[in-house]
Parts: C-alpha cells; structure tokens; sequence
C-alpha cells in the first residue's frame, strides 16, 4: 500500500480530536428548520505575499510575447488565498479569477500555443491550487458525523478551485498536449495525492476528481496499472481498516467505465479484483452511499465473463444482510440486476443456495423486503429461468409462499403471493400438488415428532439425574436435582429441528383442527 494511503498512527493527535475540544455553541434551531450547509476553506498553505496586479488580456499584446504572459499568469495563479475571511485580500481575489478565465480560454480557444516549458508550469499551479490535507468529517453539533444524513461541507475556495480544474482538463484534452513530456510531471506521487482529494466532502470536487483521474487513465499508458493499484489500496482501506472515505462512489464509477474496457479472456488480476474488493465492499455499514455504482461494476464483470456467475452470487450470499431490511433491499435490487446477465447454465450452478436467501426474504415479516423479493415474479426473463428448472425451485419455495399467502400482515404481500402461487401451479401443476401434499403430510406429522422430541428429551433428564446421583453417591431413586435447560441439542436431529420448526409454524398459521388434523391447504 502506498506511504500517502495510510491510516494515522495509533496515538497520534489527530484533526478530529482537535476539533472535538472546540467549544459548542449553545444557540438552538427552531424544530423543522435544516441546519445550514457547512462550509470552510481546507488546510490551504496560504501565500505570504498576496498583492497582485492585472496584467494585460492576451488579446492585448502581440503573439511573441503570449507565452511569457501566459507564465506570468500562471504566477500569479499561484497565490493561495485565505476564503474563511471573504472581506479579505478582495481585490487580489478577483485578479486571480479573471486571470484563472483568461489562462482556460487561451487554452480552449488556441491551438499550437503549448510549449514544453508550460508543462511543469501547470502542473505546479494545479498542485498548489489543490493538494492539500483533508480534514475528517466533523459534525459541529456535537454527535458522530453521518455522511447519510448531515450535508456536506462545501468548499469556501470554490470560486478558484473550480476554474483551476476546469483549466487543466482543458489543457490535458487539448490536441497540443503531448503525453511524453507530460509523464515526466504527472507521475505515480501526482495520482497518490489526487486520490487523497477523492476523502474531500464536497461533491462538485469530487464530480472534477472523477473526470480528471478518468482522463489521466485514458492518456497516460504508463499509469494505468498503476492507477489501478493505487484505487484498491483505497478500497482496502475503506473495508478492513477505516470505513470511511467520501470518494468510494466517484472511484467505482471511474471502474465502471475501466471494466467496461477489459479485452477479453480476463487476466487474473482482474478477476482478483473482482473477488477481493468489489464483493467485500458489500459488507460495509454505508453501501447505500455507492450501491448503484458497486451494482454497475458487477454487472459488469458478468458481461464479460458469465463463468464468474458463480462466484458472484456465492460472494453476495456470503456477505447477505442479517438485521437490516434496508441494506437487504439493496441487494435483492443487485440480484435482479445480476438475473438481466445471467447465462440459464449458470443460473443452474447458484439456483439452490440463491433460493434458499430469496425463500428468507419472502418470508420476512418486513414487508419491503418481501415485496422487493416477490417483485422478482413480474420479470419476465426471471420467470422463465425459473420454469426451467422447477422441479429445484419449487419445492424450496412453496412453503415460505404458503404461509406467508395467510400468515403475512401486510396485504399487499397475499396478493403477490397468490400471483407466484398461480405462477408455480401453471408451469408444474403435478409438481405444485405433490409439494401440497408433501407440506401437508409433514404438518401432520409434526405432533408425533414433538412427543418424540419430549420423550428424548425426559430419557435425557432421566440419564443427567442418574449420573448426578451416582457421583453424589446417592440412590438413583433419589430426589431430581433439577430439570435440565431445553434447547438446541447436539443429539437432535435435523428432522426433529425441522419439526419443531413446522409445528410453530403451523400453529402461527392456525391450520388445525381441534384434534390436530391439518385442514385442506388451498
């Protein structure tokens, strides 16, 4: 991992802790009213002398002497002013901004006007408009940032900071502009700390950065792999160390755009990247700040290459949301994404473990979450995946849909659920029957495995009492020490658990009769 991608320091006295020791103000919001946009200038290395002069237009002077001008100009854009005072250095300001226009027009407008000399130039002015340290987040009320819920800072230095963007994407675009001699400034520390950029709160920065280190990649051959690297060590970061970094969305929509580029077969590299940082980002507690983008990427790789199907859908499982409705949603909207792509021989290799989580999901009580499952019936292409293969499919299904079509709170879920009953009836009526029968016939077996079961378990507390007895060296007819707790036993059998299972089902259901004869099903 790069030196500039590190964490702080164990101990180490950070901008966090600085800020948090700062005073809090007392003054209240009226209820209903947002707080304020935050905004602040970065950690800038203000510039000591900052008087400037307007100089002349370029139109103003002849051609001979433009590219002096433009040096000149490119000086004086090297002044750094202090945006937290805005009555301050007022004057100056203005003649950098009109100086800033005036360098991005000359560019945009001219050609045959670069030179090698300009090359160091602007990469200088670009670098000390720019990098800086970027400062944690910080909530000025008090309570931990949430990038879901509070606004972003917005930069106080935009005025600048924008054209200084615009400028170089216009030089770096230009047909003047020669990849040879620029490699020589725009090299791998150039990308470290652009990436560093990526952490910055404010969006329209972060919209530049995407498109500028997308343009780098395209031009500049020599970077690439290197960019590549350099955008997983962020992602590294970001999942097993800090879980915290603004940019994940822009850097997954540049990689959108990169795999979309991928020859064919893949190399190995790429399928590592697949595997070791796409799949793990779904773990993270704020997915929902770059889903969309993660989801694209994926889908990408199927495209290309459907045998990594497998590894996919295994991976998504694996990571698959246990207590949060909200973030199980997201991945029930990538799993139908991932259908739209799948190869059916593919789909024959994942249906058994995926269906097992969709059968879950139906069954949630959470009824977003069995919506957006159920959803998956109106899909055409996924409907005929499933009649393919129903005789897998069905059997797993049809019991979390049957009882959820009386079971479930929220109406809404019967009616779907009856409209995928239907469905399953039409493509296998024989198959549908004889997974009734087979629910049926396990209902009303249920009450004989529960005396079973409690006939184990006495024979268990009968033995516990025995061996108790004999190392107090008492009678085996003497007096019970104790009931043993229930539970899970490692002696139960998986029938006995599905047992005990159904039967709580089946009485939530309420499908007996008073002798505890299951009633017709449907």
């Amino acid at each position: 991992m790069p030196g500039d991608l590190f964490p702080p320091k164990a101990g180490a006295k950070t901008a966090f802790d600085r800020l948090q020791t700062t005073p809090k103000t007392d003054v209240s919001l009226p209820e209903g009213l947002k707080t304020p946009k935050r905004q602040h200038s970065s950690r800038f290395d203000i510039s000591e002398k900052r008087e400037l002069e307007k100089l002349p237009g370029f139109h103003e002077v002849p051609a001979n002497r433009r590219q002096e001008l433009f040096m000149q100009k490119l000086d004086q854009c090297n002044v750094i002013f202090d945006f937290n005072d805005a009555s301050a250095d007022m004057k100056p300001k203005e003649i950098k901004r009109l100086a800033l226009h005036e360098l991005l027009e000359y560019v945009a407008n001219n050609r045959q006007v670069i030179t090698e000399p300009m090359y160091p130039k602007v990469v200088e002015m670009f670098a000390k408009n720019l990098f800086r340290p970027i400062p944690p987040p910080v909530n000025p009320v008090g309570d931990a940032f949430d990038p879901e819920e509070d606004e972003p800072v917005l930069e106080v230095a935009w005025p600048h900071i924008q054209v200084v963007y615009e400028f170089f994407l216009r030089f770096i675009e230009s047909q003047d502009f020669n990849t040879n001699i620029a490699k020589a400034y725009i090299d791998h520390q150039f990308v470290l700390r652009l990436l560093e950029l990526f952490d910055s709160e404010d969006p329209r920065e972060r919209d530049f950065l995407k498109t500028t280190l997308h343009r780098i990649y395209g031009k500049f051959l020599n970077l690439r792999s290197f960019i590549r690297r350099s955008i997983n060590n962020v992602f590294f970061q970001f999942i097993y160390e800090t879980e915290r970094f603004n940019g994940i969305a822009e850097l997954l929509e540049i990689l959108g755009s990169i795999i979309n580029g991928f020859a064919l077969p893949l190399k190995e590299e790429h399928k590592l990247f697949l595997t070791r940082v796409l799949i793990p980002l779904h773990k993270v507690k704020s997915l929902s700040m770059y889903h969309p983008q993660l989801a694209y990427c994926i889908v990408q790789f199927l495209e290309k290459d459907a045998a990594l199907t497998e590894e996919v859908v295994l991976g998504l499982l694996r990571y698959w949301p246990k207590v949060n409705s909200v973030k199980e949603v997201m991945f029930l909207n990538e799993v139908e994404d991932i259908f739209e792509v799948m190869d059916p021989a593919e789909f024959a290799k994942v249906q058994e473990p995926l269906f097992h989580q969709l059968a879950k999901s139906v069954a949630s009580p959470h009824f977003q979450v069995a919506e957006r499952a159920l959803y998956f019936w109106n899909n055409e292409y996924f409907c005929n995946l499933v009649s393919d293969n129903v005789e897998v499919i069905l059997p797993i299904m049809f019991a979390p849909l049957y009882e959820n079509s009386k079971g479930h709170w929220n109406r809404t879920i019967h009616s779907m659920v009856y409209n995928a009953m239907k469905l399953f009836m039409e493509i296998n009526p024989t198959l549908f029957d004889e997974c009734t029968q087979e629910y049926a016939a396990m209902q009303e077996a249920a009450p004989a495995k529960a005396v079973k079961r409690e006939q184990m378990w006495k024979m268990l507390e009968d033995s516990a009492r025995r061996r108790q007895a004999e190392r107090n060296g008492k009678s085996v007819n003497g007096k019970a020490n104790g009931p043993v707790a229930r539970g899970g036993s490692p002696m139960e059998t998986d029938d006995e658990q599905n047992s005990r299972e159904n039967q709580r089902k089946m009485d939530a259901l309420n499908i007996h009769d008073e002798n505890k004869k299951p009633v017709g099903l449907i």
